[in-house]
This record gives structure tokens, sequence and C-alpha cells, in this order.
């Protein structure tokens, strides 16, 4: 649940983040560095850094969690977006679509596939990023393997909260790799062409 929680809130904030940007340039390199600068804050100085505004709860976790994956989302969005062809982009002017058109019914849509692998991979390395909210006591698996190293480090407590983390971060993978074959027909149509 952390995890969804934390990428629904990046999703939200990348999207409108990136149509913004992408309405006015000049806004794309401060937005980049600013989410940048939050992908490099160590995720134990983050904790601690909003701890005292959200306290001992999992909204700590989330907040840091998706400032964190904001960058990876965020980043694949404008990467998809600028990958659309300019003659697909000319094309779709000149059949008379307007930018807000232009935008939902022709880029989206062709810059899907880099969307959801920004999500995907933002998704995997969340679930492994989750286990640091055990600092907190909401750290998913992570409160086992912090109870197995105070535990005189019980390697099968950890082993165990270690594989069930690889193995949730792997049905997601899948997860969404499911979702992107059903978004994404014409990829499949080109791949198969």
């Amino acid at each position: 649940m952390i995890t969804l929680a934390a990428m629904g809130l990046s999703i939200l904030i990348a999207v409108p983040l990136a149509i913004l940007v992408r309405v006015w340039e000049p806004l794309k390199t401060p937005t980049l560095v600013v989410s940048g600068l939050l992908y490099t804050i160590p995720s134990l100085a983050m904790i601690t850094a909003l701890w005292p505004v959200f306290g001992l709860t999992s909204l700590t976790v989330i907040v840091a969690l998706a400032a964190y994956a904001l960058l990876i989302v965020l980043r694949n969005i404008l990467v998809g977006l600028e990958g659309v062809s300019p003659a697909t982009v000319d094309s779709a002017t000149g059949m008379g679509l307007g930018k807000k058109r232009l935008l939902w019914q022709v880029e989206v849509p062709l810059a899907l596939p880099a969307i959801l692998a920004g999500i995907r991979l933002a998704t995997v390395s969340t679930v492994g990023l989750v286990t640091i909210g055990s600092l907190v006591g909401h750290g998913g698996f992570g409160t086992l393997i912090l109870n197995g190293f105070i535990n005189n480090f019980y390697h099968a407590e950890i082993m165990t909260a270690t594989l069930l983390t690889i193995a949730l971060a792997l049905i997601f993978d899948v997860l969404l790799q499911g979702l992107e074959w059903l978004l994404t027909p014409w990829t499949r149509r080109r791949a198969a062409g």
C-alpha cells in the first residue's frame, strides 16, 4: 500500500509538472534540477527531515518515496513527449488539432511506452526503498529486516523479508509490463512487422 500511495503521489505531481514544462520550456531545467536534488538526498536523511513534519506515520514514508520516484517519472514523461516525431505533430496540427487535443490525443499516446517504462522503473525501485520506512515503523518488509538485525542478526528473518521484497518488486514489474502491453497495442504490431 505504501508503494502504491507513493507512486500515486509522484504521478499526481509529475503529470502537471510535465505539462507545465511542456507549455513553458524555461521551467524544464529548474524543475529537473530540483527533482534531481530530491533524488540525491540519502533516504535516511529524507526520512529524518520529514519525521518532524509528518510524525511517525506512513505519510512520512509515502512523501519521501514519492520524492524519489518523482525524478524518474517526470523525466520519462518529458523524454516520451520529446520523442514524438515532429512530422507527426505537424500532421496533427495540419489536421486542425489545437494544443490540448494535440497533447492528449497524439503526443501522450505516442509517449505512453516511455511514460509507462518510467513508472515501472520507479515502482520497482520504490518497493526496495519502502524498507527504509521501518525507521518510523512503516517499512513493510523492512520491519522484518530491522527486527532480524535487532534479534542478533537472525538470518532467516532477514532473508525471508529480502526475498519477499524481491518477489513483490517482480510482481509489480510483471503487472506493469502487462499494463503497458494492454495500453500500447501499436507497439506489438510494429514489433511483429
